[in-house]
C-alpha cells in the first residue's frame, strides 16, 4: 500500500491490484472512519475524500492502514436487473474468443453475477467484474466512432452499457433500453460501485 497526498482534504491509496482495491473499497464502505465523505475506487487505486471539519487526513489515513480488506471481491450493494437484447455486432466475434458459441455467450453473460468495481471513461459507465472471471477479451483493433446509448459490451475482463452514446473500442454483445445514467434520478448513474447486476435476456 502506498498512500499520496491529493489536494488538501484527500489522499490516494496505491494498491497491487484490482482485488486489493475491491476488497479495501468493500471494507471502509461497510465501515466508514470517522470524516471520511467520499471513497472512488479505479482499477489499482482507491481515493479517500475527508471533511477538514471533522477530522484530518493523517488521522484517517491511519485508520485505512489499521483496515483489512474483506475477504472476496464482491459487492453487497442493490443488485439491479439489467434486461438485454442479445444482438450486438460483435457477439459472434466474442464466441469465437471464448471458444464457444453465441448461445453459451448469452448463457455465460445472463448466468453471471456481475459487481460494478469502478466508473470511469464517461459518466455512469461502470466497469463490471464477475467474480469466476473467464471474460478476458481484447478490444477491437479499430475502435468505432459512434457506439450507441445502452450498448452492452465487453473487453479486457470487464462488461458494460454505454450510457450515452460515443466513440468506443469494447465488443458490442447486445444493448439495453434501461437509462443507466438519469440527471434526474438520485443519484443520477444506477451502475455506482459496489452495485450488483444481472443480465437478463429479452
Amino acid at each position: 500500500m502506498r498512500v499520496l497526498p491529493s489536494g488538501s482534504t484527500a489522499f490516494l491509496v496505491e494498491l497491487g491490484d484490482l482485488e486489493e482495491v475491491l476488497g479495501l473499497y468493500a471494507a471502509l464502505t461497510e465501515d466508514r472512519p470517522p470524516g471520511v465523505v467520499d471513497l472512488v475506487p479505479a482499477a489499482r487505486t482507491l481515493l479517500v475524500v475527508t471533511d477538514p471539519s471533522l477530522t484530518t487526513p493523517a488521522a484517517v489515513e491511519a485508520a485505512v492502514r489499521r483496515t483489512p480488506p474483506r475477504p472476496g471481491r464482491r459487492g453487497t450493494g442493490d443488485l439491479v436487473e439489467v434486461p438485454v437484447v442479445y444482438d450486438g455486432e460483435d457477439l459472434a466475434d466474442v464466441a469465437g474468443h471464448l471458444g464457444t458459441d453465441v448461445g453459451e455467450v448469452v448463457r455465460r453473460h445472463t448466468g453471471t453475477e456481475w459487481t460494478v468495481a469502478f466508473s470511469g471513461f464517461a459518466p455512469g459507465f461502470g466497469y463490471l467484474t464477475a467474480a469466476e472471471g473467464g471474460w478476458d477479451l481484447p478490444r477491437r483493433a479499430t475502435p468505432r466512432t459512434r457506439v450507441p446509448a445502452g450498448s452492452v459490451a465487453l473487453a479486457g475482463g470487464f462488461t458494460g452499457v454505454y450510457p450515452r452514446e460515443s466513440p468506443g473500442g469494447w465488443q458490442l454483445i447486445g444493448r439495453t433500453d434501461l437509462p443507466v445514467l438519469d440527471l434526474r434520478r438520485d443519484p443520477p448513474a444506477l451502475l455506482r460501485p459496489g452495485v450488483r447486476v444481472r443480465f437478463v435476456a429479452c
